[in-house]
């Protein structure tokens, strides 16, 4: 079983994910979620771009289920989030984003996350 992190919003005083996976290098971020058929509702996986790439977008391509996505900037801010993304499509492209968290549908409104909430993300306890 992969190292797990936890994410939290600290703004807000709430928990997006309880087993958040990294992602790894580029292998791991290449495969990301594909072929899992769902997310748990306490599940998630963790991006991270490299220090000088200017933006991050994901895709829905060969997904089977709908997600919630968390564009972070380097200081853990909430850049844009993208709600019950289904799958065959794409994010939106997001300027400053260094790190993304794939969280299962509604993940950010049962968390009340919103633009400009800072996230911290550290080992977790489960």
């Amino acid at each position: 079983m992969p190292n797990l992190l936890r994410a939290t919003n600290q703004t807000r005083g709430t928990v997006l994910c309880e087993r958040l996976e990294d992602a790894g290098g580029l292998s791991g971020q290449s495969r990301g979620l594909l072929g899992r058929d769902r997310l748990e509702p306490d599940a998630g996986m963790l991006f991270e771009t490299g220090r000088f790439t200017p933006f991050m977008w994901m895709h829905m391509f060969f997904m089977r289920f709908a997600i919630d996505i968390v564009f972070l900037d380097r200081n853990s801010r909430v850049l844009k989030i993208n709600r019950d993304l289904r799958p065959w499509r794409v994010s939106s492209i997001v300027f400053g984003a260094r790190r993304a968290l794939e969280l299962s549908s509604g993940t950010a409104d049962r968390s009340l996350t919103r633009l400009g909430d800072t996230i911290e993300i550290e080992p977790s306890d489960t």
